[in-house]
């Protein structure tokens, strides 16, 4: 529209001017003339003619090499013109394909956004979607066909690709393949909170319990996890590597580990009750008795009470005489009363056990009080009696696991 109006006005102007110049040599009797000689051709005409066919020549070139112009530039604009609707195209495309995997229809998400995939300002979102379709549908070998083309697209070190690959292996199962790619974005990137949330995940899903306890100061670090969050971790992780260790049964590896782990977490409620059930275990129940026996005094627990009674200590009747300690604060807790019938046996004092014993299922009967009291009175030879408290033991435990079915099944 510019160029036109442009064109008009020069017309306008030169035609103006023509009529000018003939007003003014209308004044003069003769209004001259132009001679033009070319070799043996000569042209002679007034100098009015000659001004407008100067004037008329112009504007036939400038028609021409406009027109020309145009017809240049018309391949050009036609390509873009084409680009410009393949654009559109793809952008439609994604709407549509985003829609229909929102909605499930994988397979024709995948078509849709693969078809115009190369024609779009973001190729990475067709072919990342494209990828999340495919897995949906079960095409492990299509998605990762998109996910190898979103690559190319963005390059190795892309955070997007990345997490959308490691995203894909964690759902379907391919622990070792999201592992590979998080530990390479947590290199580029180690605050990253979608890396790190990840990487928490999956740690977790593959019981990998001493990567996640690197992992967790950054978790906190970078607010990934909120801060009851990062305590219920603390206290999986480091029980589980305690859990761990006790498998392993190696004593010095359980030490250092409950050493290394930091106070507040020590503090956290069974943390202490699963060290020291390891140390028992190994067989160094003796290193712990006395910690033991300080956590009991500063907070009653009668699982740690069962755990003190488990330990081999050198000297049994220091420790019945320990545990007869606490009968005047706790004159009426059957477990104790259980824990010394089980140390007094250590000390083979079965007088005693046998009182602890009974005076333990007099309180609360126990199917493990009953197999004690069996054991102490089959040592003493009263037969008949150690047949009745195992009988009594077993019909015990019996209703026992009835109760427990009729309680899952009700």
């Amino acid at each position: 529209m510019k160029n036109i109006v442009y064109f008009l006005g020069s017309l306008g102007v030169a035609v103006a001017a023509a009529f000018l110049i003939q007003n003014w040599l209308s004044a003069y009797d003769d209004s001259g003339y132009v001679l033009i000689g070319l070799g043996h051709w000569s042209l002679e005409t007034s100098v009015m003619a000659f001004a407008i066919g100067l004037i008329i020549g112009f504007f036939l070139l400038y028609i021409f090499f406009r027109l020309m112009g145009v017809l240049f530039r018309l391949p050009s604009k036609l390509k873009n013109k084409g680009k410009n609707i393949k654009f559109n195209r793809s952008q439609e495309a994604l709407i549509s394909g985003l829609v229909d995997s929102a909605e499930g229809n994988w397979e024709k998400a995948e078509k849709i956004l693969i078809k115009h995939a190369s024609n779009s300002g973001a190729p990475l979102l067709h072919y990342l979607t494209a990828a999340k379709a495919a897995q949906s549908r079960g095409a492990i070998e299509k998605r990762d066909e998109y996910l190898r083309k979103a690559t190319e697209q963005s390059g190795e070190t892309d955070i997007a690709v990345g997490l959308t690959q490691a995203e894909l292996h964690l759902s379907a199962n391919q622990f070792d393949q999201a592992l590979e790619t998080l530990i390479k974005l947590h290199s580029i990137d180690s605050g990253h909170a979608s890396i790190l949330k990840l990487l928490h995940q999956t740690y977790q899903r593959v019981g990998d319990w001493e990567g996640l306890r690197k992992l967790i100061p950054s978790l906190h670090q970078n607010k990934v996890l909120m801060e009851a969050e990062v305590k219920l971790l603390e206290t999986e992780t480091f029980s589980s590597l305690l859990r761990q260790a006790a498998e392993k049964g190696n004593a010095e590896k359980i030490q250092e580990l409950w050493l290394s782990i930091p106070e507040h977490v020590q503090s956290f409620q069974g943390m202490a009750t699963i060290y020291f059930a390891a140390m028992i275990e190994a067989g160094a129940g003796d290193k712990i008795q006395e910690a033991l026996i300080q956590t009991l005094v500063k907070k009653w627990d009668e699982t740690l009470l069962v755990l003190f009674a488990n330990i081999e200590a050198a000297d049994t009747g220091k420790q019945l005489q320990t545990a007869e300690q606490w009968l005047a604060i706790h004159s009426s807790s059957a477990v104790l009363l259980r824990v010394l019938g089980k140390i007094s046996m250590k000390a083979s004092q079965m007088e005693k056990a046998e009182q602890y014993l009974t005076k333990s299922v007099g309180i609360e009967p126990t199917v493990a009080a009953y197999q004690l009291l069996g054991d102490v009175l089959t040592g003493k030879g009263d037969k008949d009696k150690a047949s009745d408290s195992y009988r009594k033991g077993l019909e015990l435990a019996s209703s026992e696991v009835v109760n427990r079915v009729e309680s899952i099944a009700g």
